[in-house]
């Protein structure tokens, strides 16, 4: 059994998610590094353990059961246990064509967004429970956008991506209803508009300022929020 604790973040081998990573190591987690492509994964294994971070590579699909089964054994061989998931991985899906537009959209599009943004959140979620449930204070971070908010309706219109962060924040309370009584906290966070190949690198922040949220929500006291859709400035209205 791992004597620190260990988180894994999916999506971790660029961006927001490496960020979130790195964010993590620096406070002394061990990093389980969820990515499916081989090479980047081992680069950012490299990277953050250059940094003086204990980090290990998972090979993880968030599309493909199988790929998540085998990242659950994975890290229950690696550490024995989990004491944050970080669901960062997402997809935006194509716009061209007006993939994305609600008048011409293109529901392929919409089952290839859902598949990784909300289905790979549940099966990575489902498939870690029982390794989060060994911690004594596990903690589950989804990361989300306020795109999704039916409130704010942020953003371009993008008719695939928007309806699948919707929908994350209503499974995220769900969660939250069912593990209302465990000691699992989990919530979701907008880590606002970040500069990552996502969105061209032609936004404001940086990507640890996209991570500074999550990383506080996985580290959240044994008394903190359930089930809430938080930013750096506070509570997201949905």
């Amino acid at each position: 059994m791992n004597d620190t604790n260990t988180a894994l973040v999916t999506g971790a081998n660029k961006g927001i998610g490496f960020a979130v990573a790195q964010g993590l190591g620096a406070i002394g987690f061990t990093v389980a590094v969820g990515a499916r492509d081989d090479a980047r994964r081992e680069e950012a294994v490299k990277r953050l353990r250059d940094a003086g971070t204990d980090a290990f590579g998972v090979a993880l699909d968030v599309t493909s059961e199988d790929s998540v089964a085998a990242a659950a054994s994975t890290i229950e061989q690696t550490v024995g246990r989990l004491d944050v998931l970080v669901n960062n991985a997402g997809v935006s899906g194509r716009t061209d064509g007006g993939a994305q537009d609600p008048t011409t959209l293109d529901l392929d599009v919409v089952r290839g967004v859902l598949d990784t943004n909300v289905f790979g959140v549940v099966r990575v979620t489902n498939a870690m429970l029982p390794l989060l449930r060994r911690a004594d204070s596990p903690r589950i971070v989804n990361m989300s956008s306020n795109m999704g908010s039916l409130t704010l309706q942020t953003g371009p219109i993008m008719a695939a991506y928007a309806p699948s962060k919707s929908m994350l924040n209503s499974v995220t309370a769900q969660y939250a209803r069912r593990l209302a009584d465990t000691n699992v906290i989990v919530n979701a966070c907008c880590p606002g508009y970040v500069a990552t190949d996502f969105t061209g690198f032609n936004a404001p922040r940086t990507a640890d300022e996209g991570a500074a949220v999550a990383i506080r929500l996985a580290t959240l006291p044994d008394d903190g929020p359930r089930g809430g859709f938080f930013d750096d400035e506070g509570v997201v209205p949905w």
